[in-house]
């Protein structure tokens, strides 16, 4: 499995609007981008026993441009980006991309590197020190797919971090009910 993003999507821009129009995001669609709260939890609540996290890829890369930019690094910086998968019944249904600076991964933060499979998200809101910027959207190709993203910086002791995540189209089929 690969986080394979079309070339144009990290060209395109994302928006960020506040409130949000009802005609650019709407129904299920709505509620998954603009919640502040944790992805990770709402997985959790919505399939009670049934998520887990695969770990694509992490690695000391050159995030995008526009990552860049998001983050206030200059461009070609060689940033902490991890890759993952959070799944339902062990079936992708985001895709999460982190892009952790390098001077972000001081002091206690340098525990961002030793997450192996434990949501991020769990580490960012249970941090008593973490603000979350303004939740920015996109609609773009996934692996084929036209998929919704959103991203946001984080905070963790007034260091940033960026989190990108991709919806994939099959997150309004699962089943809550399902055992």
């Amino acid at each position: 499995m690969q986080l394979d993003l079309c070339p144009q999507f990290t060209l395109q821009p994302w928006i960020q609007l506040k409130p949000m129009p009802h005609s650019l995001v709407s129904g299920p669609w709505r509620h998954w981008l603009l919640d502040s709260g944790s992805l990770t939890q709402n997985l959790k609540d919505l399939a009670p026993n049934r998520f887990s996290l695969q770990l694509i890829r992490r690695a000391f890369l050159s995030p995008a441009i526009s990552e860049c930019n998001a983050l206030g690094i200059a461009p070609r910086s060689q940033a902490y980006i991890r890759e993952v998968a959070l799944c339902i019944d062990d079936q992708p249904q985001i895709f999460a991309r982190s892009i952790i600076p390098r001077s972000t991964l001081t002091g206690n933060e340098r525990q961002l590197l030793t997450l192996n499979r434990k949501p991020l998200g769990e580490f960012l809101f249970s941090h008593k020190n973490m603000q979350r910027g303004a939740i920015e959207i996109k609609r773009a190709q996934l692996n084929g797919e036209t998929v919704w993203a959103r991203r946001s910086v984080f905070y963790v002791n007034q260091k940033p971090l960026l989190v990108c995540e991709f919806f994939l189209p099959s997150l309004l089929q699962v089943n809550a009910n399902k055992r």
